[in-house]
């Protein structure tokens, strides 16, 4: 029977054979969720945060998210995460089964992880979440320079500082950050109203909603198509910082149903199904030693590296959790997303490889990943 096989595959030749192990993706989204750790990610709610009365004001949480099994809590958490990502998709991450992402920059905090993730490299120089534009070029632009993604990547975030990170602006990509409005000349009922609202709903951190970064983002993906996107959200990390465990697992839980509502939309539309892979992931982790440590992170604070990947798309295998003990770097995901378009990414250092365990093996070879430059 195996010899029969072989030999339809052989007279095939470029036929069903081949084409079965085609590159799918044709559309990547890149998803952050700024500050979010590991644990709760792989092991839901923490027992010894979710019961300290100075971290969750609102005792509903408990009752939404709280269970004796790590199992249960982490997908009463993060629903779409585990029963859609875990079930179609990859995660990585989970160090209890010696799964480790890290990022590969000594500083452990926003802008020197998100330019690791989108320029592929580590700048030592870069030392501050200061304003100020990336002197590096990140993949986003290398990606729009190519003729077929000119004018179709787009930028979203709820914190302001995105747009100088992936240096938007200058290289004329579409970016929609903090208190902005709407992005394009012609505006859907929805934007509009946002744009209403935005100065009116404050969320107390001097940035907006999530949810408005969703919306803006959500309707420019409807408007304009684009091919490429990422979209970051930041309240996980700000009630980190502002010491509310109850408002950081809520904030997870909804960016989680905003990711879901995204993915729905996405295999609904004849463009987008079974040609786009999400590419999810953190800009750092916290702190874990003690109960205070979870509300900070930084090169002093032990776990502020450790991180994880998420990822689901047409070319990626059905893996679930990744139990396999290996050591992945924030820097791969640069070159890894650009993987998934069939692009050879290359910057003046070098970069963190693809990520070879999220691609089907054949689709690996140098003839399927091309330098479009050539």
């Amino acid at each position: 029977m195996f010899k029969r096989l072989l030999l339809l595959c052989l007279v095939a030749g470029a036929g069903s054979c081949a084409l079965a192990q085609e590159r799918q993706t044709e559309n990547v989204i890149i998803i952050t969720l700024d500050g979010f750790r590991w644990q709760e990610l792989f092991a839901g709610a923490d027992s010894s945060l979710i019961y300290e009365k100075d971290y969750v004001h609102d005792k509903s949480v408990l009752e939404k998210f709280w269970d004796s099994s790590p199992v249960a809590r982490r997908q009463k958490l993060m629903p779409f995460f585990w029963n859609v990502i875990g079930a179609e998709g990859q995660l990585y991450g989970n160090r209890e089964l010696g799964n480790r992402v890290n990022c590969a920059n000594p500083y452990w905090f926003s802008y020197p992880g998100y330019s690791e993730m989108m320029t592929g490299f580590v700048d030592n120089g870069i030392r501050s979440n200061d304003k100020k534009e990336n002197p590096n070029a990140t993949v986003l632009e290398y990606i729009h320079k190519q003729k077929e993604y000119t004018g179709k990547v787009a930028v979203f975030s709820t914190w302001n500082v995105i747009p100088y990170i992936v240096r938007a602006q200058a290289h004329g990509i579409p970016a929609n950050a903090g208190e902005e409005h709407a992005i394009g000349d012609t505006l859907s009922d929805c934007e509009m109203l946002l744009n209403a609202l935005q100065p009116i709903l404050k969320n107390g951190h001097g940035e907006r909603y999530d949810a408005f970064t969703f919306f803006y983002a959500f309707e420019y993906l409807k408007r304009e198509r684009p091919r490429v996107m990422f979209i970051s959200f930041d309240e996980t990390d700000e009630h980190g910082h502002g010491g509310r465990y109850d408002e950081y697992l809520k904030s997870a839980h909804h960016t989680d149903r905003m990711i879901s509502q995204l993915w729905q939309w996405l295999q609904s539309q004849e463009d987008y199904k079974n040609k786009t892979t999400l590419l999810i992931t953190t800009d750092h982790g916290r702190g874990h030693i003690s109960r205070k440590a979870w509300k900070n992170h930084g090169r002093l604070i032990p776990g502020s590296s450790q991180m994880w990947f998420a990822v689901i798309g047409p070319d990626t295998p059905v893996l679930g959790e990744m139990k396999n003990e290996a050591q992945y770097f924030q820097k791969q995901v640069a070159k890894t997303a650009a993987a998934f378009l069939g692009i050879h990414y290359e910057n003046t250092e070098p970069v963190g490889e693809v990520i070879e365990s999220m691609f089907i093996p054949e689709l690996l070879s140098d003839s399927r990943i091309m330098d479009l430059h050539r």
